[in-house]
């Protein structure tokens, strides 16, 4: 019965594309609304680990912020992660047959198993790894899982890879969105500028592997010290070097993401969170990253928890990831749209973004997360993906209750 309502889920769409601002030479009749985008990797290298462990259980004697079942946890941190005696926690490097993807925080806790160490997890999981290892609060870990399983998982098993398409274990029917291309998927997690991360096109593909140049560059602009100013200066330098290099850069509305990514370096990585120093040797440990010689990095496959590291005391919330990207983005602006071929660049408009520009202010970032997840959202400059009704039923019935005081408006399916 499922497969007969997929079927008749997509058709293509003759809609003139509003969302691209100044596009010469496309010809409109090419474009299409998109299942997946065509530049989805599909790695028929993708590990399998008949194992699946799920993540290492919680107990009274180790319930960190007590996160569980998807629920609320406390919110209250300072707490030591792993706490000493919690064996079921401790780091144990990821095989040839386990899942690891472009986001090191991740990539860290399957490592500790906080989430399932084959790197196929859960909705649930998700929320209460966020929670429980990294005190980010309960709103915003439902918004980050929400978008990653209605975006590259599958919202009836509600499970997710955290890297390469695993869809025959994370699905049981097929997906309402085609194959489920996991965090790698190009433009929803991953993106075009990443910190350490290469850009799709400039990389065959792989848009998931370390890569110790870009580490270098991060490394030699925020000299030691990765806070907000560095990382908004090296995001810039990131998005200048994409759009010179990458003949087919884009920088769409769900790169608000990458900007949340690197206020994680500073918020979240060390010790005590936004208390802490985010020095080299802190993210060396979560990026894997290991001297190299000259002054270079290679990766070391063992992203994890530093030692003797604490979660930090306040819960990271929506709110306060909102001001975060926001302030990254005002340090150095950028405009959001893409390349049609070298040194031909097109502004977009969406939402808050207009002709390319985007109004940055914490309550339009905080929204715009919201419609990332719930609304048909440009995935390039020629394509939309069009989310089907079982997808934003899913993803609004996660994300109104959390974001029913945030004046955005809400969508009701």
């Amino acid at each position: 019965m499922r497969s007969l309502i997929l079927a008749g889920l997509w058709t293509v769409s003759t809609m003139a594309f509003p969302f691209v601002a100044d596009v010469p030479g496309i010809d409109t009749s090419a474009l299409r609304t998109a299942r997946r985008s065509p530049h989805d990797k599909r790695q028929s290298t993708c590990p399998f680990n008949p194992n699946h462990p799920g993540a290492a259980s919680y107990n009274s004697k180790y319930s960190y912020t007590g996160a569980k079942n998807g629920l609320p946890g406390t919110g209250v941190g300072g707490i030591k992660v792993p706490a000493d005696g919690d064996t079921a926690h401790t780091f144990e490097a990821p095989g040839p047959n386990d899942i690891r993807g472009p986001c090191p925080g991740l990539n860290a806790a399957a490592n500790h198993h906080f989430l399932s160490h084959d790197g196929i997890t859960t909705f649930n999981e998700l929320v209460d790894m966020q929670q429980n290892l990294y005190n980010v609060g309960y709103d915003l870990a439902v918004l980050l899982a929400t978008i990653g399983v209605a975006l590259d998982g599958d919202i009836v098993t509600e499970k997710l890879s955290i890297g390469c398409d695993a869809t025959s274990r994370t699905s049981v029917a097929g997906s309402l969105l085609g194959p489920e291309v996991g965090l790698n998927g190009h433009n929803t997690f991953e993106a075009d500028t990443s910190l350490t991360r290469n850009d799709f096109f400039l990389a065959n593909g792989d848009d998931y592997s370390f890569n110790g140049t870009l580490f270098k560059m991060m490394s030699n602009t925020c000299q030691n010290n990765f806070n907000r100013d560095n990382l908004a200066l090296y995001r810039f330098q990131r998005y200048q070097q994409s759009k010179a290099d990458n003949a087919n850069f884009y920088f769409g509305p769900k790169t608000v993401l990458l900007y949340g990514a690197a206020s994680f370096l500073y918020s979240l990585f060390p010790s005590l969170g936004n208390s802490g120093v985010p020095d080299l040797a802190t993210m060396k440990y979560f990026f894997g990253a290991q001297d190299g010689g000259n002054g270079g990095y290679t990766f070391n496959n063992q992203e994890q928890i530093p030692p003797n590291w604490y979660n930090r005391k306040t819960p990271f919330r929506t709110t306060d990831a909102a001001e975060e990207v926001a302030a990254l983005y005002l340090k150095y602006p950028v405009l959001f749209g893409g390349n049609v071929g070298k040194n031909n660049f097109n502004a977009l408009s969406y939402g808050p973004i207009t002709n390319g520009n985007f109004a940055a202010s914490a309550q339009n970032v905080w929204c715009l997360l919201y419609q990332v997840a719930t609304e048909n959202v440009p995935s390039s400059l020629t394509e939309v993906l069009v989310l089907p009704l079982q997808v934003v039923t899913w993803a609004t019935g996660k994300l109104n209750p959390v974001f029913k005081d945030s004046g955005c408006p809400l969508k009701v399916p």
